[in-house]
Order: structure tokens, then sequence, then C-alpha cells
């Protein structure tokens, strides 16, 4: 088994300096190069595996508090009764206390996830599951283009994890003026929708009050995520799916995606925005 490296000082949370050479122009250097750490991340209720994410190895309890919510282990944050975060042999154990009552219908969902690095629906045993119903966002707020852009320019100064790695995705959330209130990074783009719902939890955030800025495509499970965080509209940097665009005008969230500088596209939920 290869020791996991030692933590560096000189790399942010959730990043490592591993030796590289550096061709450039014909001129080699040897040297280090900041690279994003990638983890088995089990998780694990009340003594029962549930689920294995590759994931950054950083804010791990925001992991576990948002996948709870997002995933519908829970349905309100006082459910989870504890996080335990636990350094085994070749990851993370996350040991998430719930009430009796969540615990046993999670077993009884028989749900089990193999999850790899930006694939939030792997190992998901039925269509059913994979595509179950969501509540549409009670949120009556729509927000305004200057919102937006205010945003979407503030968004990538957020990424410190990404502007020493360049391999990590982020999603963000902004107030009703475009403000970034929360920002989580992670190597999958689903693990960081959910390390900024459980940091929105804890913060005692109400999803209802703004919106979502996320750097990756808009997928499914993106404005499945979006919605059962009950924030009435995600904003990406990338393109939509056909199957998040459907979703999406179902649940009366507005996707806005292509959002860079001055420019964006509104693909459903046009009503969200002013």
């Amino acid at each position: 088994m290869t020791a996991r490296p030692p933590a560096d000082p000189s790399a942010p949370a959730g990043a490592s300096r591993r030796a590289a050479v550096r061709h450039d122009a014909g001129a080699v250097r040897a040297g280090e190069e900041t690279v994003a750490d990638e983890t088995p991340v089990a998780l694990v209720y009340n003594g029962h595996p549930f689920a294995v994410m590759m994931a950054t190895p950083a804010d791990l309890a925001d992991f576990a508090r948002g996948f709870s919510l997002t995933e519908g282990v829970v349905e309100r944050i006082d459910e989870i009764l504890g996080v335990e975060i636990v350094e085994v042999a070749r990851g993370r154990e996350v040991r998430i206390a719930v009430v009796e009552a969540r615990a046993l219908a999670l077993r009884a969902r028989s749900r089990a996830l193999a999850g790899r690095t930006g694939c939030g629906l792997c190992g998901v045993e039925q269509i059913a599951e994979a595509l179950r119903p969501v509540a549409r966002p009670a949120s009556i707020a729509r927000f305004s283009a200057a919102a937006l852009r205010a945003a979407i320019a503030a968004f990538s100064g957020g990424q410190c994890l990404n502007a020493a790695t360049g391999a990590t995705h982020a999603a963000a959330f902004a107030a009703a003026d475009g403000r970034i209130l929360l920002l989580r990074e992670d190597v999958g783009r689903h693990n960081a929708v959910d390390k900024l719902v459980g940091a929105m939890a804890a913060a005692g955030l109400r999803g209802g009050d703004g919106f979502f800025v996320v750097s990756s495509r808009c997928s499914y499970e993106m404005v499945h995520k979006t919605a059962a965080a009950g924030v009435p509209a995600i904003v990406s940097v990338s393109a939509p799916t056909g199957l998040a665009v459907d979703l999406a005008e179902r649940l009366g969230v507005g996707l806005a995606a292509f959002a860079r500088e001055d420019r964006f596209t509104v693909y459903a939920g046009e009503s969200r925005f002013i």
C-alpha cells in the first residue's frame, strides 16, 4: 500500500505537493507541483455503511450534512445528531449519527453507492431511485441580471483550491444582490454542492433567499440537489443537460448557463430572473 504523503503547510487544505518535471519550450525543470487530493470517503449512518464517494478530503463535516439533506437521508438538519471523521488506511470514514427513524428508513432503501468523481448517480440500483421525486422550492425569490453578473464576477476569486491546482469544481451560494456568502470546492461537482448545502445548514442560511453558482455543467442531479436545498435558481458557467432543463422547468427552478462575464443564457424558470 502506498503511504499517504504528510500534510504540507505550503499547500491549501485538500491539496498536497508532489514531485514533477516540467517541460516548457525545450527547458526541463524538476521540482514540485500542487495537486488536488482525492480519496475514498465512506459515509456510515448509525454504524451501517451507505455510500463511498471519491472526494477531496476537506470540509467533510459539511459534506456529510449536505449529502444527508440532498439525498433525502434526513429532512432537517436537527435529525443529524453528530458527525465524526475518522482517518482510515486508505481514505476517510465519516460516521454520521441520525435519529433512529431515519436510519431505519435508510436501511430499507437498500441503496449502495460506489461513487466516482463527478458521477453522483453511479451505483444506484434502480432507475426509480435515481429519478426520485423532489419538492418544488417554496421560495418566490427572483434575481436581477445585475445580481447574476456580480456573483459570476466574484465567483472565481473564492476558489483558492482550484487556483492552486486547476483541478476542482466549486459551488457558491449568492445572496439576492449577488454577494457570495459561502463557497465550497471539491474534485467532484456534486460533492461541492453537497459541501455547500451542509455549510449553509450549519450557518443557518435559508436556501430560498439566494441562488447557487456552480463551475461545472448543470446536470440533472445538480438541479435535483438545488431543489432539495430549497434554492430557487442555479447558475452554471458551463452547459446544462436536457434532463436538467426538464427538471428545472417542472420544479420552477431558474436555470441559467454559460454564465461568463456579462452574458448568460436562461434555459428554464425564466420568471425567476428579472
